[in-house]
């Protein structure tokens, strides 16, 4: 599973930080960080990351 996110679209909310923490987090200046490719273990919190994202700036990628 490969995750991608926009970051012209994202906005920093940090809501897939909550619904995947291992994935998602806020850097020391509050910008989005993320794994590219966190692992097919991490799929069920990726997508609910990607459905609770106001902006719909993540996509999840075979």
């Amino acid at each position: 599973m490969k995750v991608a996110v926009d970051m012209n679209k994202c906005q920093d909310h940090g809501q897939c930080v909550f619904a995947a923490p291992d994935v998602f987090r806020l850097d020391a200046s509050g910008r989005l960080a993320y794994l590219s490719d966190p692992g097919d273990a991490f799929r069920a919190d990726v997508e609910e990351a990607a459905d609770v994202c106001p902006m719909q700036a993540i996509r999840i990628e075979a």
